[in-house]
């Protein structure tokens, strides 16, 4: 929800059929372990079929500083997935008669700008215009802080439109905010109480509620990030993530929850055919996977150092789902080792070759880069042997040696080319090359 990456989703060349019931679960854990023995990667991952978990699979630590391994009940923040159950939500009360996908929210969100047009569905959708509030700069200045109600709407209201509404998608985490505030007003309810009626205890699920601080006594765990070490991340507080991101979760309950949606338990037929059916290729708490010759649908996620999976496969009815507490490598990757298990498909463990550098060596490439194709501004530090880039407004990552003044940061798709000589920089992401040079 909060830290905006996005993973780019399946991909596949070649028509190939098959299922394999018994997946080889070796060569999954050698994939995994050479993330692991990497420091690639710390989390969870499970497979279900037909309702049973077939592969589980935890690498890492939820506690670093006190060794503490995760298990199969090990609880993580699963992000913008939350917006996945506050779908559900939404289409339970339309069912109630206590909404409608027509309703406008002036009457509930008068200060809202254009609320006299915005819908229901334009906020499923993330059609409203409303300004996503995580994308302002200084977001990261107050996230840690408990919110109010009053509070989050005036910062949503504050930050106005846009676009028109319902003329094109741009994700807003400020529209499952508002459609949580609008839940727990029309059943007069806390929304983790909604969740623990009408979701957790009517499937069953054990691990899965409404977050608070984490406690690792109670086997939630903490969130890093990879800077030549792992860091502990900043915790957003979850009053502010709300029904946009502040659920936590284990993969196998995110399979459970997924296997129950696409059965029918928990919204009728016609109500997922909506949540399936895309505008501007957005669904209503859904996103259509596409892997090879097959489709699938579900959510990513992610929260400080948290990132999250939950895919579904009407396919010989398959649900996978991913859950880390630190990433240091492609998570797209992971899920395509998954999905690629389950039907037979080639992939390869990683192999992992660094270009070894020096502290020396990198203290050339500090300093502060500017652009005249983007606002942005990036500071690239050094801790240790280990560069570091922070762009203005965004958490700093840690870049990784490719060869002499080239480095990557994988999760984000991120190279950086440096050139010394006349102080410049190029950056590359998602086909694009932006030029930059040191102030």
């Amino acid at each position: 929800m909060i830290r905006i990456i996005l993973f780019t989703l399946m991909i596949g060349s070649t028509i190939q059929k098959g299922f394999s019931q018994t997946i080889d679960k070796t060569k999954l854990d050698s994939f995994f372990n050479a993330l692991e023995s990497n420091n690639r990667f710390m989390g969870s991952a499970a497979i279900s079929q037909n309702g049973q978990i077939i592969y589980t699979k935890q690498i890492g630590y939820a506690d670093i500083d006190n060794k503490i391994k995760p298990d199969a009940n090990t609880k993580y923040r699963i992000g913008s997935i939350s917006k996945t159950f506050t779908a559900v939500l939404i289409f339970k009360a339309i069912d109630q008669g206590k909404l409608k996908l027509t309703d406008k929210i002036d009457i509930r969100f008068p200060t809202i700008k254009n609320a006299n047009r915005i819908t229901i569905s334009d906020l499923l959708y993330h059609r409203s215009g409303i300004h996503n509030f995580t994308a302002n700069a200084d977001y990261l200045r107050w996230n840690t802080e408990k919110k109010s109600e009053e509070e989050m709407i005036e910062i949503i209201s504050k930050g106005g439109s846009d676009f028109e509404p319902d003329t094109k998608a741009e994700y807003s985490n400020s529209n499952f905010v508002l459609l949580s505030y609008l839940l727990q007003r029309i059943y007069k309810k806390d929304y983790a109480q909604l969740l623990d009626e009408q979701i957790i205890k009517p499937i069953g699920l054990k691990n899965t509620h409404f977050g608070g601080k984490p406690d690792i006594k109670d086997n939630d765990c903490y969130s890093y990030s990879f800077k030549g070490n792992w860091v502990k991340e900043p915790e957003t507080d979850l009053s502010i993530a709300m029904g946009a991101g502040a659920i936590v979760s284990t993969p196998g309950d995110l399979t459970k929850f997924a296997d129950a949606l696409f059965s029918g338990k928990l919204v009728s037929p016609g109500d997922l055919k909506l949540m399936e059916t895309l505008k501007d290729n957005y669904g209503m708490g859904l996103f259509k996977i596409p892997f090879y010759d097959k489709s699938g649908y579900g959510h990513n996620g992610g929260i400080d150092g948290f990132t999250s999976v939950m895919y579904h496969f009407e396919d010989n009815n398959v649900s996978i789902a991913m859950t880390s507490n630190g990433t240091n490598f492609d998570n797209n990757q992971i899920s395509i080792a998954l999905l690629s298990a389950v039907y037979n498909k080639s992939y390869e463990i990683p192999i992992f070759n660094t270009f070894e550098v020096t502290g020396a060596d990198l203290d050339k490439y500090l300093g502060v880069y500017s652009s005249k194709q983007m606002p942005l501004k990036i500071t690239i530090t050094r801790n240790g042997k280990t560069l570091i880039a922070q762009a203005t407004g965004q958490p700093s990552f840690a870049l990784e040696a490719t060869e002499k003044d080239k480095f990557k940061f994988d999760p984000a798709k991120v190279v950086l080319e440096f050139n010394p000589t006349d102080k410049s920089m190029i950056l590359k992401q998602g086909g694009g090359t932006f030029n930059f040079s040191k102030e």
